[in-house]
Order: C-alpha cells, then structure tokens, then sequence
C-alpha cells in the first residue's frame, strides 16, 4: 500500500533495528556510538541499567585529536535514547558535511520512545570564531527521515513528511503526511520542499492511491485526502485539489455522513492547511 504508510512504519522499525544492530563497545553496562569524518570523530556514549532505560547519555567529539566538546546530553525521560542513524547508512552516528563548507557535522539522531513518538536530532556545527561546536534541534515527530542527495549537487537533503498532520483529522493509523524536505544551511533547518515538484507529483499520487485503497477497506479516508490536498498546494494546484477532494468525498459518502459532516471537515481542512502554511 502504500509508500507513505510503509515509510512511516520503517522509520520507526528502524529505530528498533538500528538500537539492536548497531557496532556497540560494550563495558559492563555501557555503551559506544561511533562515526568520523576526515579528522572529525564523535562518540556517544550512555548507560543500559535495564531493559528501555538510558542514562548518562554523553556526547565527545574529537578533532584532529583533540577533545573539543564532552558533555552530557539532556533527556525528556529515562526512555529517551540515542538510536545511531535513522536514516539507515552504513555509519552509524553521522558526521558527514551537510552545507558544502568542507566542515562536517554532526547528527545524533533520538528516539523518546512510545507507541507512535517521537524521533528528533541533535545536529552540531563547529564555529571557526569560537572554536565551538554549537547544536540545534530538529524534531521529527512519529517518522523519520532519510538522507538523500535529491539534486545531485553533492549535499544531502532530509527526505521526510509533516507529521503535524497526525491525529489532525482522524485515527494515528489513517493519518496521510504530506512530503517535507530539508537541508541544512549556515547552522538552520530550511524548508526546500517546494523545490521538488516531480516528487511532490509522484507523493501526491501516491497519497491518491492509498486513499482510493482505504475507501474500500472502509475507511473514510480524510486523513489521506488532506495530506494530498496539502501536496497539492505545494505544486501550486490548490484549486484542482479542492475540486478532486470534494468530488471525491462527495462520491464516497455513506449514510451516516451528513451535509453538515462535510462542510465540517472542509471547513477544518481549509482552516488547518492556513495554520500550518500550505494555503498562503
């Protein structure tokens, strides 16, 4: 079925396989996350006491031998642990150059834990003035991301998907989440996602397929229809994504689903793709 679903369902399988397959160095209860970068090295390191439960969650980095940071990493809670790489490459902490100043960065990739959230990364940069590295924090929510040089100009992007559209119309399991790309520029996250309007064509479309599935599986399909929608005003197609939206919902009608259901729910879905920026 589904790209979309799939995508969210092996973002978080990931983060159990990444935790478990991981190249640990195992003493007594601790353990060691490792990747480099030319004379760039990071470690984290963290404490197993039982089962689920993460402590004393370290992050050193090392360049050109020297120790430059070697601090201790704050959590939401004891469930709070650092999974290696969501994105899936063979490394498993990333430190590899994201905005082309021949400096690599460093992303330590977490997972809060939870049936459905969350998954967030550390990214730091080192800064020449200070001779610091300095972090941000970028959350993902119930997916992931993964790293893909979607231009071809030799700096990777962060393919993943708006997870504030779960739970926004329906059930976590009916929820559609429209494509978002990054990349990471002078210390920030930016939004580039209107960039790649053949792959927000080839998403929408699969959005598409999977709402016609789940109508015949009974579902309603909301959720579905408005992340397509959201695709489509990033293609700069709102008024043609309205009007399949509509008609569809229109033609998919069951009894128990009134007029006044329908003028709720485009009302809603007007009102949230302003909020979150899709309709301008």
């Amino acid at each position: 079925m589904i790209n979309i679903r799939s995508f969210i369902s092996q973002s978080l399988i990931g983060l159990t396989l990444l935790s478990a397959t991981a190249v640990f160095t195992q003493t007594a209860t601790a353990e060691t996350i490792t990747g480099q970068s030319g004379n760039v090295r990071a470690e984290i390191s963290y404490e197993k006491p039982k089962e689920y439960q993460y402590k004393n969650v370290r992050l050193k980095i090392i360049r050109a031998g020297k120790t430059v940071l070697d601090q201790k990493l704050p959590q939401e809670n004891e469930y709070d642990r650092p999974v290696g790489n969501i994105s899936g490459q063979e490394n498993n902490l990333p430190v590899q150059d994201l905005d082309g100043n021949k400096e690599p960065e460093i992303i330590a990739d977490f997972y809060t834990g939870g049936a459905h959230c969350c998954t967030y990364s550390l990214i730091y940069h080192y800064d020449n003035k200070s001779q610091k590295y300095i972090k941000i924090r970028h959350e993902w929510g119930n997916g992931g991301y993964r790293l893909r040089d979607l231009d071809k100009d030799g700096l990777p992007e962060f393919d993943s998907q708006d997870d504030r559209f779960a739970y926004a119309f329906t059930a976590y399991a009916g929820s559609g989440y429209p494509l978002q790309i990054w990349h990471y520029r002078q210390g920030k996250m930016v939004d580039v996602t209107r960039r790649y309007p053949k792959l927000i064509s080839n998403h929408a479309s699969e959005l598409w397929q999977t709402y016609t599935q789940v109508r015949q599986q009974g579902d309603d399909g909301k959720g579905f229809l408005a992340a397509y929608l959201a695709d489509k005003y990033l293609m700069e197609q709102g008024q043609d994504g309205w009007k399949r939206v509509q008609q569809a919902y229109k033609n998919s009608e069951s009894p128990s689903e009134t007029l006044r259901d329908r003028t709720k729910y485009f009302a809603d879905l007007r009102k949230f793709l302003r909020e979150t920026g899709y309709i301008k």
